[in-house]
């Protein structure tokens, strides 16, 4: 079968490569333009782009599918159009385009967690367990028949960045037995039951830690951001990000926000039970264990903000 691909980031180089390894032909690759990164703000291939790059495959740049990104696709008469956390919305008369339209996998169980961010928001409210979904694009955000899904617990510890790597991988697998059932004309989809929560992109705000909130809370929050856009708090209106936190079960409670050193570990305050601080970033350093950080903080006393 002849399809078109889109996607952007790592969580996407899974899908591409199984695909690609298939027997399907993929017409083209549309990944977002190249972006600047670093301190030096070097313009850098998307990883989509050098996965397909390397696999020998038509790219097509675009962060908008506009008039242009629409004539190009349209005209390689592709039977399906394939997405992964591209970054921009099909509209028609591109979706209707490809013979069988366009298929997306998902990293939820939908309907809940729609949007640009549900693995993250789905740790952030303390879900047991996420998933993945393939489902028929259609206008309305993330709200298309579903052909096939899979579920996966939430570990306690798990952070957005280590559980998206893994559903990428299992997605993949989910995404192709999908694409060959529709080749060969088996594939069934069933509309979604249940209610509908939405999974919005996570902004600096959301990356912010509130202390007073329970430390169950606190601690879902720190893994939901992690690696992006990264947990922190401010000390003395510096910025400390925070990398690895972890339940301190057992030791008194403190105020909230309120740092210090109990038998070699860096705890802190929250509207309940203390927090490990485990690793942080100082701003303008390099991420280094929270203890080390402490002692070169030199201070008995310090209040998180």
């Amino acid at each position: 079968m002849k399809l078109v691909f889109a996607g952007t980031p790592p969580v996407a180089v899974p899908s591409l490569t199984l695909l690609a390894a298939s027997g399907h032909e993929i017409a083209a690759v549309i990944t977002r333009t190249d972006a600047a990164l670093g301190r030096k703000r070097v313009l850098t291939p998307s990883p989509v782009a050098a996965a397909a790059e390397k696999l020998g495959l038509p790219v097509i740049k675009a962060n908008r599918l506009d008039q242009a990104a629409t004539e190009s696709i349209t005209a390689l008469d592709v039977d399906l159009g394939v997405i992964v956390a591209y970054g921009g919305l099909v509209r028609e008369p591109l979706l209707s385009a490809p013979r069988l339209g366009w298929i997306n996998l998902h990293f939820s169980l939908l309907p809940r967690w729609r949007g640009a961010a549900p693995v993250q928001r789905a740790i952030m409210a303390g879900d047991t367990e996420t998933g993945a979904a393939v489902f028929q694009l259609v206008a309305e955000l993330d709200a298309g028949a579903v052909f096939a899904q899979l579920s996966t617990p939430i570990g306690r510890h798990a952070t957005a960045g280590t559980l998206l790597e893994s559903l990428s991988r299992s997605g993949a697998a989910l995404l192709l037995d999908v694409v060959n059932e529709l080749a060969a004309g088996t594939a069934q989809s069933v509309p979604q039951a249940g209610e509908v929560t939405l999974a919005p992109k996570l902004t600096l705000d959301d990356a912010r830690i509130d202390w007073s909130l329970p430390a169950e809370t606190v601690h879902a929050v720190v893994r939901g951001v992690t690696p992006e856009p990264g947990a922190f708090t401010e000390i003395d209106g510096a910025r400390l990000k925070l990398h690895d936190v972890a339940p301190a079960h057992g030791h008194p409670a403190l105020p909230a926000g309120h740092i210090t050193e109990i038998d070699k570990r860096v705890l802190i305050g929250t509207g309940t039970e203390p927090l490990e601080l485990i690793n942080v970033q100082p701003a303008g350093k390099t991420p280094m264990k929270a203890i080390d950080w402490w002692r070169g903080v030199a201070a008995t006393e310090v209040t998180a903000s």
